[in-house]
């Protein structure tokens, strides 16, 4: 029989997506040596490699990108035929909000999947912080939020938990080739005081006796960032912020720091089947 596996397929894109086999099986459930014995079927399947493989992850070769670009369109016909068949059809206008930590990448990639996949969707997407989004989730405001939380050693977690989008962790950072004054106080770069992050991290330095004043506060990941590269000071963000001219800081007198979550909020009591529907394809698309 000639053709593609749909499995085999699913585990491609999931693989050249999370850059590696063992990043990728819990995305599609399997083991990673049923990733590995996926991707060998499918390359005999293919005729030819598919993948680069490295000490850092893996890579898609020539073939394999056009593998993928062919995969991306029959998973999504194979769902958008599901959905004909059984009568569910994804159409309607959805609030998504987004807490500004996410990567933009990832938040890019995930419009365009959902584009392609559902084009009588209409997004409406806001990037704000997550405390915000929280507190409009809470009033009913929006349909589906992403925000993000840190995971303190020994807070209580909250009792309700969405899906788990991406983990990371959080990191000290500064422009390249930048280094920690040693008698001085650590110039601080922050966001406003709403921010749950800024006021992690001043707890924690105070708590660690570590002195510090403000330098800057930006009103955005973007504005930090840029104060970052342009050597104004220090600053905590998640690992994915890391961009070029900022890179991770080590400075033994700073306190170790925790990874942070980012999830969907979970369902509402209550919920329209469009916005559970709606949350699902979410899911698939940030896989």
């Amino acid at each position: 029989m000639s053709g593609f596996d749909l499995d085999q397929l699913r585990t491609l894109v999931a693989v050249l997506d999370a850059g590696s086999l063992t990043a990728a099986a819990p995305k599609v459930f399997l083991s990673q040596s049923s990733v590995s014995e996926q991707m060998r079927k499918l390359e005999d399947r293919a005729g030819q490699p598919l993948l680069v493989r490295g000490k850092t992850g893996v890579t898609a070769t020539p073939a394999g990108e056009r593998l993928l670009a062919h995969a991306r369109a029959i998973l999504a016909l194979s769902d958008e035929a599901y959905r004909d068949l059984r009568g569910v059809a994804l159409q309607g206008e959805l609030r998504l909000f987004i807490t500004d930590y996410f990567r933009p990448g990832d938040v890019a990639r995930m419009l365009r999947r959902l584009n392609e996949q559902y084009p009588q969707v209409r997004l409406h997407v806001t990037i704000m912080k997550s405390g915000a989004i929280e507190a409009a989730y809470e009033r009913g405001e929006i349909d589906v939020g992403i925000s993000m939380s840190i995971q303190e050693r020994g807070a209580p977690r909250a009792r309700a938990q969405g899906a788990l989008l991406r983990r990371e962790p959080l990191l000290w950072m500064a422009a390249e080739g930048a280094s920690v004054p040693q008698h001085d106080p650590l110039p601080l770069l922050v966001l406003p005081e709403t921010c749950a992050l800024r006021q992690y991290v001043e707890r924690l330095l105070s708590r660690r006796g570590v002195p510090y004043t403000v330098s800057h506060v930006a009103s955005g990941v973007a504005g930090l960032q840029l104060a970052i590269s342009a050597g104004l000071g220090v600053a905590c963000l998640n690992e994915s912020a890391l961009a070029p001219g900022i890179a991770r800081l080590h400075a033994p007198g700073l306190p170790a720091l925790p990874m942070v979550e980012f999830r969907l909020l979970p369902a509402r009591p209550g919920e329209s089947e469009f916005i559970g529907l709606a949350r699902e394809a979410i899911i698939k698309a940030m896989a």
